[in-house]
């Protein structure tokens, strides 16, 4: 839902930060570093959507997201609940919540996106860190390639 958010910025979400509706949020990522995220409306949506089936009294200056004793939800129960997933649906142990950040930085790469503006929405403190995605597209028109063309 926060693509491209570390799963432990999504755990320390406030409820305060997503009442108003609003078109970003202001995040303190790794090593207290600030960076904005856009929210789109179909998340808006969502978090409304939870808010509104969410079996616990969410308190406004408290968690977004909380756990079966009301308090902030536990980074291990996310995992517990990829696992599940994962089975589920008979994927690989490579899809785990970092993954996701990693598939949402490599699809904006795909489609054209500025690698200074992904940097900057992935939280990253260097531009090398980001560029480790472009090799991963590389790699991936190469397979294409290799797949469809016949002298390949």
């Amino acid at each position: 839902m926060f693509d491209g958010l570390r799963s432990c910025e999504v755990l320390q979400l406030q409820l305060e930060a997503l009442l108003l509706p609003q078109a970003q949020l202001s995040m303190l990522g790794k090593g207290n570093k600030k960076r904005m995220v856009p929210v789109l409306g179909q998340v808006s949506q969502l978090i409304a959507d939870y808010m509104s089936q969410c079996p616990y009294v969410l308190p406004g200056d408290g968690p977004l997201f909380v756990g079966a004793k009301g308090g902030r939800l536990s980074p291990r129960i996310v995992q517990y609940a990829m696992a599940q997933l994962r089975g589920a649906l008979g994927l690989t142990d490579t899809a785990t919540p970092h993954a996701l950040r990693h598939s949402f930085a490599t699809h904006l790469l795909a489609r054209g996106g500025d690698l200074r503006a992904i940097q900057e929405l992935l939280g990253h403190a260097s531009l090398s860190t980001t560029q480790v995605y472009t090799a991963v597209d590389t790699e991936r028109l190469l397979e294409v390639y290799r797949s469809a063309h016949p002298r390949a």
